[in-house]
C-alpha cells in the first residue's frame, strides 16, 4: 500500500490516511488499533469493497485488480449465503472465477474433511453452530487459492475455546499453503499468535507503529517475560493510540 487514503462526506471524514507498508508473501499480517481507527476500512479498501481516495494498491509488484486476482474474503459474520448449502458456499468462491473441476471437489472434500465439516455439506449454515460456520468460511477461503487473503475479526463471535481452536486449524491450513494474509483484530493475544508482523493503526488512520512478532504461532511462552512484555508494548501502543485526534 502506498500512501493510501480513504475519506468520506467530500473529504471531511477521514477513515484511513496515508497508509503505506508492504507485506511479503508467505506472511500473516496483523492489523490492531482501537475502534474508529479504520481497521477494517483499509481491508475493504484492498478488497475493492471500498475505493482509495488517494494512493495506489499493488499485489506482486503491479497494481492490483480485484478483477484479475483472487481475493479471498473472510468477514466477521462468516460471510455465508443462508440459502446455499455448505458445499455450495465453499465452491462459490472457485464458481465465480469459473474454476470448478475434478480436482477443485477433491481438494474441498479433502479441505471439509480436515476442518470436520465433511458430514455436514448438505446442511445449511442455520443448521451449524457458529465454529463450524466459521469453518465453512475457512475453507471457502483456502479453497479458492487467493492471491491475497483478508479476515475481519474472523474469531471475535466465537466463544474462548472454540475461539483457540479455530485460530488453530486456520494456522494449519496457512502452513500448508502460506497465503499472503492481512488479518483485522482487537485482541492483543491473538496478534501475538497469528501475526507475523502486527501494524497498530491510530485512531486518525494512520500507522502508529510496524513491529516484527517474534511470538507468531506459538501458544507456550504466553507466561515467559519477553511475551508479557511484548503483549504490555501493544497494549500501551493501542492506547496511546486511542488518543490521536
Amino acid at each position: 500500500m502506498d500512501n493510501v487514503s480513504c475519506v468520506y462526506d467530500g473529504g471531511k471524514v477521514k477513515v484511513i490516511e496515508n497508509i503505506s507498508f508492504s507485506v511479503s508473501s508467505g506472511t500473516v499480517l496483523v492489523i490492531i488499533g482501537p475502534s474508529g481507527s479504520g481497521k477494517s476500512t483499509l481491508l475493504k479498501t484492498i478488497a475493492g469493497i471500498e475505493k482509495a481516495s488517494l494512493g495506489k494498491i499493488f499485489l506482486n509488484g503491479e497494481i492490483l485488480s480485484q478483477k484479475d486476482k483472487k481475493i479471498g474474503f473472510v468477514p466477521q459474520n462468516y460471510g455465508l449465503f443462508p440459502w446455499c448449502t455448505v458445499e455450495e458456499n465453499i465452491l462459490l468462491g472457485v464458481k465465480i472465477k469459473n474454476k470448478i473441476n475434478e480436482k477443485v471437489i477433491l481438494k474441498m472434500n479433502n479441505l471439509m474433511e480436515n476442518l470436520g465439516i465433511l458430514e455436514f455439506k448438505n446442511r445449511y449454515p442455520k443448521e451449524l453452530s457458529g465454529g463450524q460456520q466459521q469453518r465453512v468460511s475457512l475453507a471457502r477461503a483456502f479453497l479458492l487459492e487467493a492471491d491475497a487473503l483478508l479476515m475481519d475479526e474472523p474469531f471475535s463471535a466465537l466463544d474462548a475455546i472454540t475461539r483457540e481452536e479455530t485460530q488453530n486449524i486456520f494456522l494449519n491450513l496457512w502452513e500448508k499453503q502460506k497465503l499472503l494474509t492481512i488479518l483485522v483484530t482487537h485482541d492483543v493475544e491473538e496478534a501475538l499468535y497469528l501475526g507475523k508482523n502486527i501494524i497498530v493503526l491510530s485512531k486518525n488512520g494512520r500507522i502508529l507503529e510496524n513491529l516484527q512478532n517474534p511470538f507468531f504461532g506459538n501458544r507456550e511462552q504466553i507466561y515467559d517475560k519477553d511475551f508479557i512484555e511484548m503483549r504490555k508494548k501493544i497494549r500501551e501502543l493501542i492506547q496511546k493510540a486511542g488518543k490521536y485526534i
